[in-house]
């Protein structure tokens, strides 16, 4: 009894030991497999198009997919130096319409991103644009004058302008958001009370309305996940930027 009592207690440990050693490529395999291997991420904005062709990932091919993206634009900031929206691959990007006539929507907008600007100040891979639309006023002087109380110059954040650039049509066609000019002289131009997230390949990834009470902490949060994202997908590039 005894011997048979050994045996069956090795042969137990020769099971548990297989386990052990077996289970964690078996899980492995199955994730690959099944493509449960996923982590929270953010929508993606805007039309999309399948164009037929794919690409590998986990040993699957995947659809291709093309977003839509906001196009790259040429503005000048407050200082009077050239700006480029979206000439770095490795940085987010938060924009939102404003002029500095409107007292109301665009002042409370600036103010409220100014909490965002502040959390990120040690990250130089957020960005913050801050879009005129009133580019015939709104000159680098103005907007310098304008901005000067949030300190933009401690912070990735851009005060732009650029006559040059049709900003309504910026607007409606790459940003996706409403923007005209008004016929009530008192409120010249209508725009979007919303913040886009843009990611590091320019297309929109959150969209967040100053109106609504939670969204301001909504988009720090989210631009966490999409910094996470970002170097969860790119971190070969995100290491050698550094």
């Amino acid at each position: 009894m005894s011997n048979n009592t050994g045996q069956k207690k090795g042969i137990k440990k020769v099971i548990v030991l297989v386990v052990i050693l077996l289970l964690p490529g078996f899980l492995y395999f199955i994730l690959n497999k099944s493509g449960s291997n996923s982590y929270a991420s953010l929508p993606i904005f805007g039309k999309k198009e399948v164009p037929g062709t794919t690409h590998r990932k986990w040993g699957r091919d995947i659809p291709d997919t093309i977003y839509h993206t906001v196009s790259p634009v040429d503005f000048v900031n407050y200082d009077g130096k050239p700006v480029h929206l979206l000439d770095n691959d490795t940085t987010l990007s938060v924009v939102h319409l404003m002029y500095s006539k409107d007292v109301s929507l665009s002042r409370t907008m600036v103010k409220k991103l100014d909490q965002i600007a502040i959390r990120f100040i040690q990250n130089k891979k957020v960005k913050l644009y801050s879009i005129t639309v009133d580019t015939a006023f709104d000159t680098p002087e103005v907007l310098a004058q304008y901005a000067k109380v949030y300190k933009p110059w401690t912070k990735s954040w851009f005060f732009v302008t650029d006559p040059s650039v049709d900003i309504f049509t910026f607007a409606k066609e790459s940003l996706l958001q409403d923007a005209h000019v008004n016929k009530d002289g008192r409120k010249p131009f209508i725009i979007s009370s919303n913040y886009l997230l843009l990611d590091t390949k320019g297309r929109i990834r959150g969209v967040y309305d100053i109106n609504a009470k939670t969204d301001v902490d909504r988009l720090e949060d989210e631009i966490k996940l999409l910094l996470v994202e970002e170097i969860r997908n790119h971190p070969a590039t995100i290491e050698q930027k550094r």
